[in-house]
């Protein structure tokens, strides 16, 4: 397994992460044999949103003395109301339901405590100019949450969330059909077939910007809806021309800027065993960018990670390259230290670069990355 910091909080991530939304209402053995399966592959990240007793219940057992290995995000709002899955903005209903949380998960502390589901203006008011947030952040103070984060679906609201400076980890909705959905729009309507990306053209810039901008201020991202609820795998339901693979889709989320673990909804040690091969992949096997790129798009020129790029004779890594200069230019003139940071410690700079233009003859999108690898050169060196 490989893991990566979770901003500046101490700790790592594994880069496969365990999302247990569809372990709801499964036999217990059904949670344990998932449980058992993810702590043998050295996953450590699980998100626990699921309001309901059983399924609480059920990972508090299978957990049992593993609970200090995993890093939990477990989830303040998330309610149940007459066994209806609900978002309460109740102070004493929020508070019920996560002293709960920590009840049925046989633990004393939440190591990230997450404000659950702010996709609008409504929701930020009800969270962060209400008790809620106090609450959580008295919790901070006694230690039982650890950390603080968030989760929402909306690029512009969850914006808003990151400037408060009030979190240091974000869950929020990506694979490619997602980033190519306008913020006006409701992304989750593409897991009813409501919206067709092919109407769109390339990714979108407000998602993109809060990637970049949670890598610039050390805000983690962890990623929910990685394979779109199992349509972006599926030819009949996928809103590409052809679906992509588990592997292709965690790959996409990955090498989007501040993601340090993408969260997949297990529900069985096979779906564990079929994301943890993407540890073993090959290049190819990763690369997602003719699927993405197979529609009428305005990626032209622009950089989205993909790495099909290399190899680079200099032993350039161009993405992570190319991702750090694009954060950069959000702010050019102060540059973060943990930007400049990360990229002096790369093995190869933007001035090894050698001009043989190998790499923009496999580059899909047509990016200039010669001149790329110069900019960044003069901005960081």
């Amino acid at each position: 397994m490989q893991y990566r910091k979770i901003g500046n909080t101490g700790m790592s991530a594994s880069i496969i992460g365990f999302g247990g939304e569809h372990l709801d209402r499964k036999p217990y053995e059904d949670v344990k044999n998932t449980v058992d399966a993810v702590s043998e592959y050295g996953v450590n990240m699980l998100d626990c949103f699921m309001p309901g007793e059983e399924i609480r219940k059920n990972l508090g057992m299978a957990l049992g003395e593993k609970r200090k290995d995993f890093i939990i995000q477990g989830h303040l709002c998330s309610t149940d109301i007459n066994q209806q899955y609900d978002i309460s903005r109740d102070l004493p209903v929020v508070k019920k339901y996560f002293e709960n949380l920590l009840k049925y998960l046989r633990t004393d502390y939440i190591d990230i405590g997450m404000m659950f589901f702010i996709d609008s203006d409504r929701d930020f008011d009800k969270v962060f100019h209400t008790g809620i947030l106090t609450y959580a952040q008295n919790l901070k103070k006694q230690g039982v949450i650890r950390s603080l984060g968030a989760s929402s679906h909306n690029p512009i609201t969850a914006k808003k969330v990151v400037e408060t400076g009030e979190i240091e980890l974000l869950l929020f909705s990506v694979n490619p059909a997602f980033d190519m959905t306008p913020a006006q729009n409701n992304a989750l309507d593409l897991l009813e077939d409501k919206i067709d990306v092919t109407a769109y053209s390339g990714i979108r810039p407000d998602r993109l910007e809060l990637y970049r901008l949670c890598e610039q201020k050390g805000i983690a991202i962890t990623t929910m809806k990685t394979l779109g609820a199992g349509k972006l795998l599926s030819a009949a339901h996928t809103p590409f021309k052809k679906p992509l693979s588990v592997t292709q889709c965690i790959h996409y989320a990955l090498t989007r800027p501040a993601v340090v673990s993408t969260l997949i909804g297990f529900k069985s040690r096979a779906d564990v065993e079929a994301a943890i091969r993407y540890l073993d992949a090959t290049d190819e096997e990763r690369d997602y960018s003719g699927v993405i790129n197979d529609i009428k798009n305005d990626f032209t020129g622009h950089c989205v990670y993909c790495g099909h790029c290399q190899p680079c004779p200099a032993d350039i890594d161009i993405a992570a390259v190319n991702k750090y200069l694009d954060i950069a230019l959000l702010d050019e003139g102060a540059v973060p230290p943990s930007v400049i940071s990360h990229y002096k410690s790369l093995a190869a700079a933007g001035s090894d670069c050698i001009d043989c233009k190998s790499c923009e003859e496999r580059c899909p999108f047509g990016v200039d990355i010669t001149g790329r690898m110069q900019k960044a050169a003069r901005l960081f060196e």
